[in-house]
């Protein structure tokens, strides 16, 4: 077989089995970020009055990866930038908003999101293995998708393809999305993303705090996780149990 089409086949089985990466990640970083507070000599800010402000930095990437993905999911008609996982979906080529920035802004989200967490393990070589490993994860399932729009789409997605990065923005390619923005969209499609964020990070802070025998919880932690925590249970209802989130051909 072919390099191109062993690329291809390998980001096809990649793209379904996509979900688990975060859950890999997630259970790495857990046990360093427990070595780290066992052993906070190996993080030069653990212990010190800038950790907090540490912490507070990585929910900030995490965060700005979750605007990305809504700054996308909320210009796309349906059929487009969806979290199916068993084929490709594009019923159109999206080629403004996020879109004209960058290729796969999605998958910019996405690392973002990851690499906020995976810093709050105060590891560097973990930040770096993971920068490496999304690349070649991501590399493939990438040249899959162009692979598929590219037959689908032809010329047109040639034309648009050649002038705009695949993961790496160009921010002088900006053009204005034809759609308005959908917060149903995003409130149905993205309602996991934040309360996860939250989740998570304060699982770490428990944990750094049980181990420390501190106890000094992050209260605002707390806070953001109960609210976004119940408005993930309220967005998950009105999805499902009725059509206060539906919008015609979004």
């Amino acid at each position: 077989m072919a390099l191109q089409e062993e690329m291809e086949k390998q980001g096809i089985w990649l793209f379904k089995y996509r979900s688990f990466l975060p859950l890999i990640i997630l259970f790495i970083g857990t046990v360093l970020y427990i070595r780290t507070e066992m052993y906070p000599e190996t993080f030069i800010l653990e212990g010190t009055s800038y950790e907090i402000y540490f912490e507070m930095f990585c929910l900030l990437i995490s965060l700005a990866g979750l605007g990305v993905r809504i700054g996308t999911v909320g210009y796309t008609p349906k059929n487009t930038s969806g979290r199916n996982t068993s084929q490709q979906v594009a019923d159109t080529l999206n080629t403004t908003g996020m879109y004209s920035l960058v290729r796969h802004p999605l998958y910019v989200g996405n690392f973002l999101m990851w690499l906020g967490v995976g810093m709050l393990t105060g590891n560097f070589w973990f930040v770096i293995v993971f920068c490496f490993f999304y690349w070649v994860y991501y590399e493939r399932i990438m040249f899959a998708e162009e692979q598929f729009l590219r037959r689908k789409f032809g010329q047109q997605y040639l034309e648009w393809s050649k002038d705009v990065p695949a993961f790496i923005p160009n921010f002088k390619n900006f053009k204005k999305s034809n759609l308005d923005f959908s917060w149903k969209k995003i409130l149905k499609k993205e309602k996991n993303g934040l309360f996860a964020l939250f989740l998570i990070f304060l699982i770490f802070d428990v944990l750094g705090e049980v181990i420390g025998k501190t106890y000094d919880y992050n209260y605002f932690l707390i806070a953001m996780c109960t609210i976004t925590g119940l408005s993930y249970v309220v967005l998950k209802y009105l999805k499902h149990k009725t059509s206060a989130l539906n919008e015609p051909n979004r």
